[in-house]
């Protein structure tokens, strides 16, 4: 990826980019808010709502990713995408801090098996999940490409 020119475009850029990592912050933040309310995790039981939303995040996450790269350079209308709805959006709905928290809660609950395999399991899906989005990017802009004659 090359970077944009330093100077004036760059600066203005700035406070743009920041104001969609905000706004989509804003948005994937309520929106696990109110999914971690309506199904809260059970005392010693798998924390469901946040490794759904991680894995789902992930997934969302190869997906645009994959997309914008192989769209063309990470500038203009791709760059405001990136950080609006990877960044933002993506950013705000996962939740590391989360996951961190309902680990140490099922370790320090008595709960070790459960709280070391959610742990486990979790960055195995959500890196899986996330090469999933990445692949089918892939499969998607591969379909799009026109067909060479003979191939």
């Amino acid at each position: 990826m090359s970077r944009p020119p330093a100077g004036p475009t760059r600066r203005s850029s700035l406070p743009r980019l920041a104001a969609l990592v905000a706004l989509g912050g804003t948005a994937g933040t309520a929106a696990r808010a109110h999914l971690e309310a309506a199904l809260p995790a059970q005392t010693g039981a798998w924390p469901w709502t946040t490794f759904v939303i991680n894995v789902a995040g992930s997934l969302v996450l190869g997906l645009l990713l994959e997309s914008l790269l192989r769209s063309g350079d990470d500038t203009g209308w791709r760059r405001a995408v990136r950080v609006g709805c990877g960044t933002g959006l993506v950013g705000g709905f996962t939740t590391y801090s989360t996951f961190v928290l309902e680990v140490e809660r099922l370790l320090q609950g008595g709960h070790a098996a459960i709280g070391v395999l959610y742990a486990l399991v979790s960055v195995v899906a959500g890196l899986a999940s996330a090469g999933v989005g990445i692949a089918l990017a892939g499969a998607r802009s591969r379909s799009r490409e026109p067909r060479r004659a003979g191939a």
